[in-house]
C-alpha cells in the first residue's frame, strides 16, 4: 500500500456524519453529478501514473450508511440474496442488529468486498434497475460465491447500483471547480493550519486540525468541492478494480482496471492506525473476502 502521508488520522468514526447532520437534510443517498473528465491518475503522489479518461457517472455523497444497508440486505434476503457478513454500524457496532436511532447513520462496516458487490445487485433489483454483476448471464446474489464473483462480468453500462471505479473515485476525490486538484492531498484539503507545532495534529475532511490528545472528534463536517463527505478519512472505501500499476487505458474503452488479480482496491484511508494515508492518491488493497471495522464503500451510477 503507498505511504506518502505522514499524518496521524486519530479522529473517531464513533462520531462520523453529526457535524454534516447539523449543517444540512441528511440523505441516505444524494448523489453528485460527474461530467466526462480526462486526467492523470495517481499524478503527484504515485511511482506509476497513466492518463484516464472516465465516462459521466453519479457518486454518492455519503459513504453507504448502517441503514441503508441493513434496510436493503433484510429485503434482499427475502428475494434469494446470502451475505457472508450482515455488516455493523461504524466502528463499534452491533454485527446483524437492528439500527439504534444514534447511530444508524454510521456507515456499514465488518463487510467484505463480495458482500458490498452483492448488496449493489439487491438494490439494483429492489429498485427495478439492472444489476451491474453476472456471471455467465446469471445475477450473482450469494457473497460466499467467490469462485464466481472473482470472475463476475462488471456492466459498467448497466443502470444500476455499483461500487465506483478506482479511476472514478480519484477522480471525484480530486474535482474542485471545474479543475482537477494534485493526488498528493487530502480530498477537500484546502489549508493546513499547524500552529503551536508542539501539538501533535490530526487532520479532518477539509484540512481542519484536531488535538490528537483530545476526546473523540467528528469529521470537519464539509465536503470537498464536488459536495462528497469523507472522501479522506472516517473508513476506507472499495472501489471495483483488482490492484496493479497504472497502465495505458484502451482506446475507447471505460478504464476498469485489469481483469484479474488477487487483491481489490480501496481508496480514501481511515481513522485507523492501520490506513492513516489519506492522499486522494493514495492506494490500499486488500483480498477482496476481508472485512474490518474500518472499511466500508460508497455507491456509483452510470449517467
Amino acid at each position: 500500500m503507498k505511504k506518502s502521508l505522514f499524518v496521524i488520522l486519530s479522529f473517531s468514526i464513533i462520531t462520523c456524519f453529526s457535524f454534516a447532520y447539523e449543517k444540512e437534510a441528511f440523505k441516505d443517498v444524494d448523489f453528485v453529478a460527474f461530467e466526462q473528465n480526462t486526467f492523470v491518475i495517481g499524478e503527484n503522489c504515485q511511482t506509476y501514473t497513466a492518463q484516464r479518461t472516465v465516462s459521466p457517472f453519479l457518486l454518492n455523497k455519503y459513504e453507504t450508511t448502517y441503514n441503508l444497508w441493513y434496510k436493503i440486505r433484510k429485503q434482499a434476503e427475502k428475494i434469494g440474496y446470502h451475505f457472508e457478513n450482515p455488516g455493523q454500524e461504524g466502528s463499534l457496532g452491533r454485527r446483524g442488529k437492528v439500527p439504534s436511532s444514534k447511530v444508524m447513520a454510521q456507515p456499514v462496516t465488518m463487510i467484505s468486498w463480495y458482500d458490498a458487490v452483492i448488496w449493489c445487485n439487491a438494490y439494483s433489483e429492489i429498485n427495478n434497475l439492472t444489476p451491474c454483476y453476472t456471471y455467465k448471464g446469471q445475477v450473482l446474489k450469494d457473497s460466499s460465491d467467490t469462485a464466481r464473483l472473482d470472475l463476475c462480468e462488471f456492466d459498467i453500462k448497466a443502470d444500476g447500483y455499483r461500487l465506483p471505479t478506482e479511476a472514478e473515485w480519484e477522480l471525484a476525490a480530486r474535482y474542485s471547480n471545474d479543475k482537477i486538484l494534485r493526488a498528493d492531498n487530502p480530498s477537500g484539503n484546502s489549508y493546513w493550519n499547524f500552529e503551536n507545532a508542539d501539538a501533535t495534529r490530526t487532520v479532518g475532511t477539509s484540512g481542519t486540525p484536531f488535538r490528537e490528545d483530545a476526546p473523540p472528534q467528528p469529521s470537519s463536517g464539509e465536503s470537498n468541492s464536488a459536495g462528497l463527505y469523507d472522501m479522506s478519512g472516517n473508513v476506507l472505501e472499495f472501489c471495483w478494480d483488482w490492484f496493479a500499476d497504472y497502465s495505458k487505458q484502451p482506446e475507447e474503452e471505460q478504464p476498469t482496471g485489469p481483469s484479474i488479480g488477487t487483491q481489490r482496491v480501496s481508496r480514501g484511508g481511515s481513522w485507523s492506525p492501520y490506513t492513516l494515508f489519506i492522499y486522494a492518491g493514495d492506494r490500499y488493497y486488500f483480498n477482496p473476502s476481508e472485512y474490518y471495522n474500518y472499511l466500508g464503500f460508497r455507491i456509483a451510477k452510470s449517467k
